[in-house]
């Protein structure tokens, strides 16, 4: 049995063998009615989501499965004080899958060391957002026909962005991928997505400040919302809240087949009159999500009735309770004795294992 961590648990085999079955439930959904007949999926959103929490809950209903959780932490136990330990082991007494969602970054890894049920991360602070990446690859995937040979932008929220740190994780497997940042510098792609992923991966990289003097050249365009909820000083977030906006001067900059993503939700970063324009694939990201969403859900299911054993989750040397971290949304900063542990990057700094802050050493 395993979990969904980070995109990158799944192989570029197990992702190409997702999408055919997303593809194919897209096409012939009566063959997945009663695919989990029976299960039940757990949604444990700790904060507000849409698109996400509800595409999982029609994921499970429309393969004949039965839904339960809750959607805000103050109607759960944590608003008590429950750990998000035991609420992986007690859910695991109630359902067969769990996808969970927290402000909290590594929050899903606690629970996944937890639970004896599989585990998907929905979010965990601004850290990562695996699933909102299978759909961005199916998107790209069906609009494109490919997923190499790409000039990706992302504009934005570079540093808070969960979405993106996903999505360059997944497209460093690919051969030819080169991605341009667009953002302020208060919002640049953290140095851990450097360190770790762009770097030692030899990928072609790029970080500016204009949008209008990049959009031509790229194949894909990943646009992102600043996230008010992730910024400690409201006033950064007022001044930096409006420094991009896509709209249809900037769309007649850009290649007539270039497409254009965001995770949504979206605020002003992209103007509704961009929406008639058929580059604009923000929708059919949704349903894309939905399909890709099903797709993991049996996988998973499938691997966990095969071998129910819960799959080890550190595979790296790491070192325990030497260094603490001091991120304040990192999930070792609230969790019942909870183990600091560390690990070293690619520039032999210690970085913590929940969320990939360096450490104080």
């Amino acid at each position: 049995m395993r979990s969904l961590i980070d995109v990158t648990d799944l192989s570029t085999q197990e992702l190409y063998e997702m999408m055919d079955t997303a593809i194919d439930i897209s096409s012939h959904p009566e063959k997945y009615v009663k695919k989990c007949k029976n299960k039940t999926l757990a949604t444990l959103f700790y904060e507000p989501s849409t698109r996400t929490r509800l595409s999982f809950e029609a994921a499970m209903l429309e393969l004949g499965g039965n839904v339960l959780g809750f959607s805000e932490a103050n109607s759960s136990s944590a608003a008590k004080g429950e750990s998000f330990a035991d609420t992986a082991k007690v859910v695991s007494c109630y359902a067969d899958i769990i996808a969970t969602r927290s402000p909290k970054e590594g929050s899903a890894f606690v629970m996944a060391n937890n639970a004896t049920i599989p585990v998907i991360n929905a979010g965990d602070g601004g850290h990562c957002h695996p699933t909102q990446t299978l759909a961005d690859l199916l998107t790209i995937y069906k609009e494109k026909g490919r997923l190499d040979h790409l000039t990706i932008g992302v504009c934005g929220d570079l540093k808070y962005g969960r979405t993106v740190h996903s999505l360059i994780g997944a497209m460093s497997r690919y051969e030819n991928i080169k991605f341009v940042m667009i953002s302020p510098l208060e919002l640049s792609i953290p140095d851990y997505i450097k360190n770790d992923i762009l770097i030692p991966n030899h990928m072609d990289y790029k970080e500016v400040y204009s949008l209008e003097e990049s959009i031509s050249e790229l194949d894909v365009l990943y646009m992102t919302r600043i996230q008010r909820e992730r910024f400690e000083d409201k006033d950064e977030y007022e001044r930096l809240k409006n420094s991009y906006v896509l709209d249809l001067p900037k769309m007649d900059l850009a290649k007539k087949d270039m497409i254009v993503l965001h995770p949504l939700p979206r605020v002003n970063e992209i103007s509704v009159k961009v929406d008639d324009d058929p580059r604009a694939c923000y929708f059919k990201q949704c349903l894309n999500g939905k399909h890709m969403r099903m797709a993991l859900i049996l996988k998973l299911l499938e691997e966990a009735s095969n071998n129910p054993v819960r799959e080890k989750l550190i595979t790296k040397d790491v070192v325990y309770n030497q260094y603490k971290c001091t991120n304040p949304v990192c999930i070792s900063q609230t969790e019942q004795e909870l183990d600091h542990i560390s690990a070293l990057d690619s520039k032999n700094k210690y970085r913590c294992i929940y969320c990939d802050k360096e450490v104080n050493q």
